[in-house]
C-alpha cells in the first residue's frame, strides 16, 4: 500500500491526466482543541474522460465526498491516505468534507498554547507533502492552481494566508469568518494558514515596482523581543536588491513574516506568508553571528518568492532549483545590500562545513538527487541541497561571470512565471546568456556526488623559488569524479609581524594534475593558499611549510576569508586524520581569541570541542580536556568585556567544565559571586550553566525545577527538559528516552531539546545500554513516529561518543539484518561513518 508516499511516476501520470482549475478551502478552527473542520472544493479537468485517479488527504475523518454532484462512500473511497476517484468527466468538481487533526510535530496545522498566558497559536507547515493534512489536495508541485481560503475562527484572532487578510465577518458567538481573495496560481506546499492571538505590526515598502505591505507577527509574550525596525530594514534592503537583480516585480502583493513557536524548520517560503522560528526573536544576548544568520534566513525566504514560488520545479528531483539558488542568493544579497558584507567568510566558516561533512557520509548524493518518491525527498533534503548547492553555484558564477549569470536568471523568471520548470530549462537560459556550454559542468557538479581534494605539488631551486608548482586533484574512490575548478592561489608572506598576500593568480584546475606555470620563478611563500577567495567547493590541503605558518600564528593573517580557508583546511585535515586532534586544539586555543569573523568565533570552538571529546586518543584525552578547559577559562577572562568572543567562550567553557575549579566557576557565575566584566548572565546563559552542572551530576531535579519555575516560558520548559536529559543517572536517561523516543505526544521542540542533550561525553556507563535500545527502536521508529520525529531521534540520539571497533561491528550486523526502511538505515549508516572516522582520528592522535 502506498500510504503517505507518492512516487515520481504516479505524479507524472496524474499531471498528464489532470489540470487543476481552482481550490476552495473552508476551514473551521472553532470545533475543538484536537481537530478542525476542513471542506475542500477542487475544480479540475481531465484529459481522458472516464479515467481514474486519486486525491490526497492524511489523518482525517472523512464525512462526505462528492464528485460532480454524485456522492461517494468514504468508507470505500478513502483508504490509505488517498481518495479514489473514478469515472472522471472532462470537467470535474470534487468536494470533500472532513475533520482533520492538529499537529504537535510541525507537520500540517500546528497548534500551540503559550504557557505564559494560555493564548492559542496555529500555523501551517506544508513542505514537502503536508498540505494534505489540512485539506484535500493533489499533492505535487506541478499541479498549480489559484486557492481561495475561507476561515472561521474566534473573532479576536489574527488570520493570515497567502492573500491579504480581509476584515472578518461577524458570525456570532464570538466567531468571525475571513474570506480571502483568490491567490495567484501556486503549488500546494507554499499555501499557508496562520491564526491565533498574534501581535501584528504593519509597514509599507515603497519600491521600484510599487508598494508592498509588510506585516510582522509574533506571540504576545514575545512582543518586547520583536525588533521590528531591524527586521523591516532587512526586508526593505532585500526587496530593493532582488527586484533590481532579478528584473521582475515581487509577484505576490503583500509580504507577511510570522514568527511562530515550536517550529521544526528554520523558516518556510509560503507565498507572501513566510513563517520563521520565533527563536529568531531572542530573549537573551546573542552574538553577531546569530543576527547574520537571521538576516540570511530572511533573505533566503525572500529569494524563494522567485526561486520556487514564482517558478517551481515540476518534481522534487529539482528541489535544488529552489534551495541551492535561494541559499546562494541570500548570501549574495547580504554582501551586496546589508551591513553583513563579509557573509561569504561566515559561510565558509560555518555553513559550507556542513556541506563538506554531509558530502563525505555514505548517504551522499548528487545536488540534483534522484528523488523517485516522497520518502527519498524527505531524507535528501539536507546540507548537500543547501550548503553544497550554494557553494557550487558560487563556483558557477566564477565560471560564467556574474553579469551573464544574472541575465540568464532574469530570462528564466520571465519564461516560466507562475509555471513549472526542470533543470534543463534553467541550464538553457544560462547557456544562452553566457555563451558557454554548461552540460558538462552540470554533469560534473550537479549530477555526481562527493567532494574533491586539492593539494599543491612543487619543486624549489636553491634560492627557494618554484621551478614547478602544480595542483593535484583527488576524489574518494566511491565518488571518483574529478571536476573543473576555477580557483585562486594566494601567496602570503610574513611582513612586519603580519601575514600579507604578496601574489594571487586565478587558474582553471582540470583533471588529476594541473601545472601552474604562472608560479614558476616566484619565491615560495610562508603560506600557499589554494582556493584563495573561496570560489570553488573542494577540500584543500596545506603543505608542511604553510601548516607550520598557520599553527605558528594564524591570527597574524589579516584577511578573514583567507583565515576561514585555513581554519577549514585544518579542520578537514583533523577529520581526515592527517592532523592530530591535539594539534588542532592547540591551533584553536592559540588563535581563536584574535578571530574577528562572527561565525569563526562562534563555530570554530565547537569543532575543537568535538576534537577533544571524539577525535582525541583515549590515553591523551584527560590531559587534552584539561588543557582545553583551562585555555577556555583564560580566553573568557581575557576577552573584551561585552564582546561576542566573551559570550562564546563562556558558553564553550560551560560545555567543557569537568574540574572542581571549572564547576565552581559555573556555580559562582550562576549565584553572582563571580562576575566577569561585561558578561550578562541572562536567562539563556543561566540554562547553559545549569545544564552543564546537571551533566556533571552536581545539579539535580530540585534546581532544574526551580529554574523552570523562574523561567515560565515554553523555552524554559524545553531547556529544563534538556537539563534533565543531561544528568548522568540511569533514571534521568530512562525518562528522557521515554519522552523523546517512545512517546508520540512530546512536542517537537521539547523532543529535540531532550535528544540534543542526551548523549554526553564522560557518561559511558549510563549510555552504553542505549546502543541496543537505539537499534531496537530503529527497526520500527520510522513508521511509529513519522518522518519528523523519527529522523530527529535517529540522527541526534545516535551514540557517537561510544567509539570502539565492537560498536562498528554491531552496527554492521544490524544494517545487514534489520527490517528498518531505507530512510532509517540511512541515519544509522551516517552515525556508523562518524564512529569509523573517530576511530581513525583517535589512532592519529595517539601518534601526536
Amino acid at each position: 500500500m502506498p500510504g503517505t508516499n507518492l512516487t515520481r511516476d504516479e505524479a507524472a501520470t496524474r499531471a498528464a491526466l489532470l489540470d487543476v482549475t481552482s481550490y476552495a478551502v473552508d476551514l473551521d478552527l472553532t470545533t475543538g482543541e484536537k481537530t478542525f473542520a476542513s471542506t475542500t472544493t477542487i475544480s479540475f479537468t481531465c484529459a481522458e474522460p472516464g479515467a481514474s485517479t486519486f486525491a490526497d488527504l492524511v489523518d482525517a475523518t472523512v464525512h462526505e465526498i462528492t464528485l460532480n454532484g454524485e456522492p461517494i462512500d468514504p468508507a470505500t473511497a478513502y483508504q490509505d491516505s488517498r481518495i479514489a476517484l473514478s469515472g472522471l468527466a472532462a470537467e470535474n468538481v470534487l468536494v470533500v468534507r472532513a475533520d482533520c487533526t492538529y499537529s504537535r510535530t510541525g507537520e500540517g496545522l500546528h497548534r500551540f498554547v503559550d504557557p505564559v498566558d494560555d493564548r492559542v497559536y496555529l500555523y501551517s507547515q506544508f513542505e514537502v507533502p503536508d498540505a494534505r493534512r489540512v485539506y484535500t489536495t493533489f499533492e505535487q508541485p506541478d499541479l498549480k492552481a489559484p486557492f481561495t481560503f475561507t476561515v472561521t475562527a474566534p473573532s479576536h484572532w489574527k488570520v493570515v494566508s497567502n492573500s491579504p487578510s480581509p476584515e472578518p465577518e461577524d458570525a456570532g458567538d464570538g466567531t468571525g469568518v475571513w474570506r480571502f481573495a483568490p491567490t495567484k496560481p501556486m503549488s500546494t506546499y507554499i499555501t499557508a494558514i496562520v491564526a491565533g492571538e498574534y501581535h501584528e505590526v504593519q509597514h509599507v515598502y515603497r519600491g521600484k515596482h510599487g508598494d508592498i505591505p509588510l506585516g510582522h507577527f509574533c506571540r504576545q509574550s514575545l512582543v518586547e523581543h520583536l525588533d521590528v525596525e531591524e527586521l523591516v530594514k532587512i526586508t526593505e534592503q532585500g526587496f530593493a536588491f532582488f527586484e533590481e537583480a532579478f528584473d521582475y516585480p515581487y509577484p505576490f502583493g503583500k509580504y507577511d513574516q510570522l514568527y511562530v513557536p515550536e517550529y521544526n524548520m528554520g523558516a518556510m517560503e509560503n507565498a507572501g506568508c513566510i513563517t520563521l522560528r520565533d527563536e529568531y526573536l531572542p530573549r537573551s544576548r546573542q552574538p553577531r553571528s546569530f543576527y547574520e544568520f537571521r538576516c540570511s534566513v530572511i533573505l533566503h525566504e525572500m529569494a524563494h518568492m522567485w526561486f520556487g514560488d514564482l517558478v517551481t520545479m515540476k518534481w522534487w528531483d529539482d528541489l535544488w532549483l529552489n534551495e541551492s539558488f535561494a541559499e546562494w542568493a541570500c548570501y549574495h544579497a547580504e554582501v551586496e545590500a546589508t551591513e553583513y558584507t563579509d557573509s561569504w567568510t561566515g559561510f565558509a566558516n560555518a555553513r559550507k562545513q556542513t556541506g563538506y561533512r554531509q558530502d563525505q557520509l555514505p548517504s551522499t548524493h548528487p545536488i540534483a538527487a534522484d528523488n523517485h518518491d516522497l520518502q527519498a525527498v524527505e531524507v535528501n533534503f539536507d546540507m548537500i541541497t543547501y550548503a553544497k548547492g550554494a557553494s557550487v553555484l558560487k563556483q558557477l558564477v566564477a565560471w560564467v561571470g556574474l553579469e551573464d549569470f544574472m541575465a540568464g536568471l532574469r530570462q528564466y523568471f520571465k519564461d516560466f512565471a507562475f509555471g513549472n520548470s526542470e533543470f534543463t530549462d534553467l541550464l538553457a537560459a544560462l547557456e544562452q546568456a553566457s555563451g558557454r556550454e554548461l552540460g558538462g559542468w552540470a554533469q560534473e557538479w550537479l549530477q555526481t556526488a562527493g567532494v574533491n581534494t586539492l593539494a599543491a605539488e612543487f619543486e624549489l631551486d636553491d634560492e627557494g623559488s618554484y621551478t614547478r608548482l602544480a595542483v593535484r586533484q583527488t576524489a574518494h574512490p566511491d565518488w571518483p569524479t574529478l571536476r573543473r575548478h576555477r580557483i585562486g592561489i594566494g601567496f602570503y608572506d610574513e611582513v612586519d609581524g603580519r601575514l600579507v598576500r604578496r601574489d594571487h593568480v586565478e587558474v582553471d584546475v582540470d583533471g588529476e594534475l594541473t601545472e601552474i606555470t604562472e608560479a614558476v620563478g616566484r619565491r615560495q611563500p610562508d603560506l600557499l593558499l589554494l582556493n584563495d577567495s573561496d570560489h570553488t567547493y573542494a577540500k584543500i590541503r596545506l603543505d608542511e611549510r604553510s601548516l607550520a605558518t598557520a599553527v605558528g600564528g594564524l591570527s597574524r593573517l589579516d584577511d578573514s576569508l583567507a583565515r576561514a580557508l585555513v581554519w577549514g583546511a585544518a579542520w578537514d585535515m583533523t577529520r581526515d586524520a592527517e592532523m592530530s586532534a591535539t594539534a588542532y586544539v592547540d591551533l584553536v586555543l592559540a588563535n581563536i581569541g584574535s578571530e574577528t569573523d562572527a561565525w569563526g568565533v562562534s563555530r570554530i570552538p565547537t569543532y575543537a570541542a568535538q576534537a577533544v571529546t571524539l577525535y582525541s586518543a583515549p590515553e591523551n584525552r584527560d590531559a587534552l580536556r584539561a588543557r582545553w578547559e583551562s585555555g577556555l577559562r583564560a580566553l573568557l577572562l581575557d576577552a573584551e568585556p561585552g564582546s561576542d568572543q566573551q559570550l562564546t567562550f563562556a558558553r564553550t567553557y560551560a560545555g567543557a567544565a569537568r574540574s572542581e575549579q571549572a564547576l565552581a566557576d559555573l556555580e559562582a557565575l550562576l549565584d553572582g559571586s563571580l562576575e566577569v566584566e561585561g558578561l550578562a548572565v541572562d536567562q539563556d546563559l543561566r540554562w547553559t550553566l545549569l545544564t552543564a552542572l546537571a551533566a556533571a551530576g552536581v545539579a539535580g531535579e530540585d534546581r532544574i525545577a526551580a529554574e523552570e519555575t523562574r523561567d515560565g516560558t515554553i523555552s524554559g520548559q524545553e531547556k529544563a527538559a534538556g537539563a534533565r536529559a543531561a544528568q548522568p543517572t540511569a533514571e534521568a536517561k530512562a525518562a528522557a528516552w521515554d519522552a523523546a523516543v517512545l512517546r508520540d505526544d512530546t512536542p517537537n521542540e521539547t523532543q529535540r531539546s531532550i535528544i540534543l542533550s542526551f548523549q554526553r561525553a564522560g557518561q559511558d556507563d549510563v549510555l552504553t545500554p542505549y546502543v541496543e535500545r537505539y537499534l531496537t527502536e530503529a527497526d520500527t521508529i520510522w513508521d511509529r513516529l513519522g518522518t519528523q520525529r523519527a529522523s530527529t531521534a535517529l540522527e541526534f540520539i545516535f551514540p557517537r561518543q561510544l567509539v570502539s571497533q565492537d560498536l562498528l561491528d554491531r552496527y554492521d550486523a544490524w544494517l545487514e539484518s534489520s527490517p528498518a526502511p531505507p530512510a532509517a538505515k540511512r541515519y544509522v549508516r551516517e552515525g556508523r561513518a562518524d564512529v569509523a572516522r573517530a576511530l581513525t582520528a583517535q589512532a592519529r592522535d595517539a601518534q601526536a
